[in-house]
């Protein structure tokens, strides 16, 4: 008997976060993080404080996962010496803000937390290229997601247990 084939997932995508969105149904299983996207993704995004973008299956507006983005700076001295010590000498240094990242419970162990990673890696490098960013800046919620982004090669900030950062010159290896 030949082996079958796993189901094929249907195909997704991923967009700015709209009114057509459903978030009521997002559960992640984290109460601050499942709050953002309902009551307040939206309205950062009209202040333009941070755009989110959502991973929804074609034909369905049912969130999967989703992801912000924001300008922040990084002190230079909180920076590993090595890595200071190569830039110059302002008090900091101009980044991005991945300042959330979930998956829905209904839909985790299928990759989608690396399919949202990539992108906004992604958006994040295609920015830089119009806007100065030295690196992309995460706070991780836990010790798991710290170990999800190691994976990923972020590195950890001396001072700052589960605050991390991915030069921009990493990203841009991934994308040139």
């Amino acid at each position: 008997m030949a082996a079958r084939k796993p189901p094929a997932h249907p195909p997704v995508k991923i967009e700015p976060l709209g009114k057509i969105h459903d978030r009521a149904a997002f559960y992640c299983g984290s109460d601050e993080l499942d709050t953002y996207l309902r009551e307040r993704a939206s309205q950062e995004a009209r202040k333009q404080i941070s755009t989110s973008f959502v991973l929804v299956e074609d034909g369905d507006n049912s969130v999967i996962g989703y992801y912000s983005l924001s300008a922040t700076s990084i002190l230079l001295d909180d920076l590993p010496e090595k890595t200071a010590k190569k830039l110059p000498r302002h008090p900091d240094v101009p980044a991005t803000l991945l300042g959330r990242l979930a998956v829905d419970m209904h839909h985790k162990g299928r990759g989608y937390g690396e399919v949202l990673l990539v992108d906004a890696l992604r958006r994040s490098f295609q920015a830089a290229t119009d806007v100065a960013s030295y690196a992309v800046v995460v706070d991780a919620k836990d010790d798991q997601a710290c170990l999800f982004y190691e994976h990923y090669g972020f590195i950890k900030f001396p001072d700052h247990a589960l605050r991390m950062f991915l030069p921009m010159q990493t990203i841009a290896s991934l994308f040139v």
